[in-house]
């Protein structure tokens, strides 16, 4: 199966993606709906509970195979990802996990979605300043405006990998390498790209990511990566009996880590969700995701000038590809956007309505692969 298959087939679009057959879902930013591949790896798992102990029907190497799955969208190795449900309590466990001094500093963009903010905050307990970038358009960090706040205090910068209402995708391989230069930490909230576009791990420490996003998995089903290198540095905040070895689940006079990612996977996994999520990166595996994200960016190369010529603004409309995402966010002058957003809701669109820091209201729209160009040019007609 291919996405140009998926596109050309409606039956076998509205089969793979039932959400189709009712509804234009263009929030794929927001909250995804569940591909069939995943509702039915989910149902028939959740069947075979019912006869009896819930891992002993558990697909066989379902862990495993679910790590290397998403290994293989970062370009990450199976040792280094953590099955850690969502992105709030990875960022979390991160800043909870080194070892900072009082005047230390991050680096952070206080206008991401908060998941990538609060954590940071927290630590100002312990003494840690934080050094907010200020950019010039909403999540448009360039890589200079993150160099330009180092100083000998930096231990790392924390940002995301595309702003969650702008879209701007952030250049993870230029930032990465030069914070690695400096002998500075790299952490990224990869929930608006994983699934989309090839998020790069190689000059990055730390990155954090729920399913319900682009992958297309179930809530609270997510991956924690911790580079190979960082993971005797990052310490566990969470003890129990599956990160810690304990043979015969009797407890040892010493803790005793496993010896790789799963260190920071304390308890009893949430299997029905993995086994969803399982499913969900399978398809994506399949699909590629260079394959993916070309067909985002053909979908924004049709969207931006349909929305221009229908005299709405669009953030960051003349931004490179490389830059560019599946996001595009408009505003409409003079228009009621809450009452648009109503309007595309009741004409079968699921869109999102978002707010930024000055009142304002935008409408983002998120479309996947499985979206057609009918479906966008529907859109623009409504408009």
């Amino acid at each position: 199966m291919t996405i140009e298959q998926i596109q050309s087939d409606e039956a076998l679009r509205l089969r793979e993606f039932p959400v189709a057959r009712d509804t234009i879902y263009l929030a794929h930013a927001a909250v995804c709906p569940l591909p069939a591949c995943a509702r039915d790896a989910v149902s028939d798992y959740a069947a075979a509970c019912t006869s009896g102990d819930q891992e002993e029907f558990m697909p066989t190497n379902l862990l495993r195979d679910t790590r290397q799955l998403a290994a293989g969208l970062l370009g990450a190795e199976l040792r280094e990802i953590a099955l850690v449900g969502p992105t709030s309590l990875g960022l979390s466990f991160i800043a909870q996990g080194l070892d900072w001094q009082p005047g230390d500093n991050i680096i952070v963009h206080g206008d991401d979605y908060p998941s990538n903010v609060y954590p940071w905050m927290a630590l100002a307990e312990k003494g840690v300043e934080l050094k907010r970038l200020e950019p010039s358009e909403p999540g448009r960090i360039e890589p200079e405006e993150v160099f330009a706040l180092v100083d000998s205090r930096t231990r790392m910068a924390a940002l995301a990998s595309c702003h969650y209402v702008s879209g701007y995708r952030i250049e993870i391989d230029t930032i990465g390498r030069e914070l690695r230069s400096r002998g500075i930490l790299f952490c990224v909230d990869g929930i608006q790209t994983i699934g989309a576009f090839p998020t790069p791990v190689e000059h990055v420490d730390f990155l954090a990511a729920d399913a319900h996003k682009w992958m297309l998995g179930p809530c609270a089903s997510g991956v924690l990566y911790v580079k190979h290198e960082m993971q005797a540095r990052l310490k566990p905040v969470v003890q129990g009996w599956h990160n810690l070895n304990c043979p015969d689940f009797i407890a040892r006079e010493t803790l005793d880590y496993k010896p790789d990612s799963r260190r920071y996977e304390a308890g009893t996994a949430n299997l029905l969700g993995i086994v969803g999520h399982r499913a969900s990166l399978q398809l994506l595996n399949a699909l590629g995701l260079d394959n993916i994200a070309t067909d985002l960016l053909a979908k924004r190369r049709r969207l931006v000038p349909g929305l221009l010529a229908k005299g709405c603004d669009v953030m960051h409309a003349e931004v490179p590809e490389a830059n560019a995402s599946g996001i595009v966010t408009f505003h409409k002058p003079g228009g009621d956007m809450t009452a648009l957003a109503e309007q595309l809701g009741q004409a079968g669109f699921k869109v999102s309505l978002r707010v930024m820091r000055d009142g304002s209201r935008l409408i983002r729209l998120s479309p996947h692969f499985y979206n057609t160009d009918a479906e966008l040019d529907r859109l623009l007609e409504v408009l």
